[in-house]
């Protein structure tokens, strides 16, 4: 039996919703995750409490939001362990945290004839500002070889490296197969050729325990929204030296030291990286997001998501008429699947009448649907409130749409 971590009608107010007369059964955190109380008291409080702009005024209302929000950057460095906050930059998100590493390292240290290694299974936010890097400076993107399953050897990473690759970069988790990635593994292979290893956590920092460290890369993005933050809030982290050598990307705001009329310098980690009034909200959410994500433990949490994933998978592949993509394990997280001869956008609308809420698309992820040879997917996404009793009610839902469409 699998229950929820969590007291779920008391800590997200918006599960006891009824969609259609049915309990909503909300299956789609791989694309936002619901928000727990405790973090929508937080935003209310600040703005009813606390609001005013950062690192800019000395009024009290400054230095207490300013205060607050310095709190959170250091709840998010503990949290994946960074060696210090300054290594942590708020940004909008992972997709804004990816672009900013492809433009500020990517611009000034590639140079024609370069190569970036990734795979086809990675979301567009993590293939387009590689694909738009190199069309800027003549590199070449290399991509590794998936095997029959959807996963990665190290075999296979080893072919495509060479000592022209100065970017290696991969998501932690596939946000279609739930694949888990060898990431340190491949971080060591980046780094013998003198490449650094950039990871895409969207999937991941959510899942699992996050430690940059012991994972050995170089810079990490992932999502506020994604993790029971709010949106419009991510993280760039960064290795120190590297956040320290790169050349910011926005202008303007608290990230300057000194400006004449010609010319401008640039102001300290992290405020280098932060042009602009920052999201302060949304990075206090987050960090209250962090501290509820570790009251209850991200172990625990990892072995949740883990277990509701593997019985998802095992139950839907049992059934007739339906593919599920992936690995059968190790996998985490979240199951994409097909019903033969039915399109996936009709399984969601079906899901949706019986108040089941999955992800019907290519989940920005069109050459991976390009490798599976399908179009699109439905997927049912899981986290910390959900149960194998939202399993029963899927498996139930798949059954009633084959019926549906007489399959």
């Amino acid at each position: 039996m699998i229950t929820a971590l969590v007291d779920i009608t008391e800590d997200f107010p918006i599960l006891k919703r009824q969609i259609n007369g049915h309990r909503l059964i909300y299956l789609d955190s791989a694309a936002t995750s619901q928000k727990p109380q405790i973090v929508i008291d937080r935003l209310v409080q600040y703005y009813e409490t606390t609001n005013a702009n950062v690192l800019r005024s000395v009024h009290t209302l400054a230095e207490e939001a300013t205060t607050a929000m310095e709190e959170a950057r250091e709840k998010i460095a503990r949290f994946i362990h960074a060696n210090s906050p300054r290594e942590v930059i708020f940004t909008r998100g992972t997709t804004e945290s990816l672009n900013t590493i492809a433009r500020a390292w990517g611009d000034k240290f590639l140079e024609a004839g370069d190569e970036i290694v990734l795979s086809p299974m990675e979301h567009h936010s993590n293939l387009i500002p590689w694909q738009q890097l190199a069309k800027r400076v003549g590199a070449k993107l290399k991509f590794i070889e998936l095997q029959p399953n959807g996963t990665i050897t190290v075999e296979a990473v080893k072919q495509q490296i060479t000592e022209r690759t100065r970017i290696v970069t991969l998501s932690a988790v596939s946000n279609v197969l739930g694949t888990i990635n060898p990431i340190a593994d491949v971080a060591s292979l980046a780094h013998q050729v003198g490449a650094i290893m950039v990871v895409d956590g969207a999937q991941s920092v959510p899942h699992q325990p996050t430690d940059v460290q012991a994972l050995g890369i170089d810079f990490l993005a992932f999502s506020g929204h994604k993790m029971l933050g709010p949106t419009g809030i991510g993280v760039l982290w960064g290795k120190e030296a590297l956040l320290e050598a790169a050349d910011p990307v926005m202008f303007g705001g608290e990230m300057i030291a000194y400006v004449d009329r010609d010319d401008a310098t640039w102001a300290e980690l992290p405020a280098k990286f932060e042009g602009g009034t920052p999201h302060i909200a949304g990075a206090i959410g987050l960090g209250t997001a962090v501290d509820y994500l570790s009251a209850i433990g991200m172990e625990r949490i990892e072995e949740h998501s883990r277990m509701l994933a593997e019985e998802a998978y095992r139950r839907l592949a049992s059934l007739s008429d339906v593919v599920v993509y992936g690995p059968e394990y190790p996998r985490t997280s979240l199951v994409a699947f097909n019903i033969v001869g039915i399109h996936p956008h009709d399984i969601a609308q079906v899901f949706d009448s019986r108040g089941i809420a999955i992800r019907a698309g290519h989940h920005c992820a069109q050459p991976l649907m390009h490798w599976l040879d399908v179009g699109s997917t439905a997927r049912a996404s899981f986290y910390l409130y959900n149960s194998d009793r939202d399993i029963d009610e899927l498996v139930d839902a798949i059954e009633a749409t084959k019926r549906y469409f007489k399959r």
